[in-house]
């Protein structure tokens, strides 16, 4: 009896360990779709004046901005624009992804 008590909570934890490894594996590639989008966005709306790589063109160089600004501080400036940077470029959910992205992934 025992031996067969054992042997199911060694299953159990298996399986708790295969789920768990599962639910990383997605948020992972959650995150890299997301990364993915953002970039998108950014090549689309933002890359002719920051750089494709955001070394900056007509205007500045964003290869830093997430050790410079917060996620919000970035959001405002993307949504209400700033010096010759117009407001309402990106809007919603694209604002709010591109946002992210430049905190996260630009320090």
């Amino acid at each position: 009896m025992k031996k067969k008590i054992a042997m199911i909570s060694m299953a159990v934890l298996l399986l708790a360990a295969c789920a768990s490894n599962n639910g990383a594996d997605q948020q992972k590639k959650h995150e890299n779709q997301n990364r993915e989008a953002a970039d998108s966005v950014f090549k689309q709306n933002c890359a002719s004046c920051h750089g494709n790589n955001l070394e900056g063109a007509t205007g500045p160089s964003l290869k830093h901005i997430g050790s410079k600004y917060s996620e919000k501080e970035i959001m405002s400036i993307i949504l209400e624009g700033r010096k010759g940077m117009p407001a309402g470029i990106l809007t919603g959910g694209d604002a709010r992804l591109v946002a992210e992205w430049m905190k996260e992934e630009h320090k």
